[in-house]
C-alpha cells in the first residue's frame, strides 16, 4: 500500500516569520491596547476581615483540650481499625481451613473446673 502523501524531507520545510500587526484600518484602535495597562479582574471575595478573629480572646486552654480530644479520637479509630483487620484476617484463615476440608480449624479452649 502506498502512502497518500509523498515523503517530506527537511529541505522541504519553510519557516514563516510572524510580524506584529500594525494599526488597524478602522482608525487608531490598533495601538491603544498596547498603551493601556491591563485591568485587574474583580476579586471574588470582598475582604477577609470578617473571617479574622479580631476582637475575640484566644482561649489557649480550650484549644489544647480540643486538640487532645481530637488526638484521642484519632488514636481510638486507629486501634479499632487495627483490631478489625486482625479479626477479619483470623476469620479468613479459619474459613480457608474449613473450606479445604480440615477439622479442628478453630480450637475451643475448655477450662476444667477443679473441685
Amino acid at each position: 500500500m502506498t502512502p497518500d502523501r509523498p515523503k517530506v524531507t527537511d529541505d522541504d520545510h519553510q519557516v514563516l516569520p510572524f510580524r506584529p500587526r500594525g494599526p488597524s484600518a478602522g482608525g487608531n484602535l490598533g495601538w491603544r491596547w498596547r498603551l493601556r495597562a491591563p485591568e485587574a479582574p474583580p476579586t471574588p471575595v470582598e475582604g477577609l476581615a470578617k473571617y479574622e478573629g479580631g476582637e475575640q480572646e484566644d482561649n489557649y486552654r480550650h484549644r489544647m483540650l480540643v486538640n487532645v480530644a481530637a488526638v484521642l479520637f484519632t488514636a481510638a479509630l486507629a486501634i479499632a481499625g487495627a483490631w478489625l483487620v486482625i479479626q477479619i484476617a483470623d476469620m479468613r484463615k479459619n474459613q480457608d481451613c474449613v473450606l479445604s476440608g480440615r477439622r479442628n480449624c478453630a480450637p475451643i479452649d475448655v477450662k476444667v473446673l477443679e473441685r
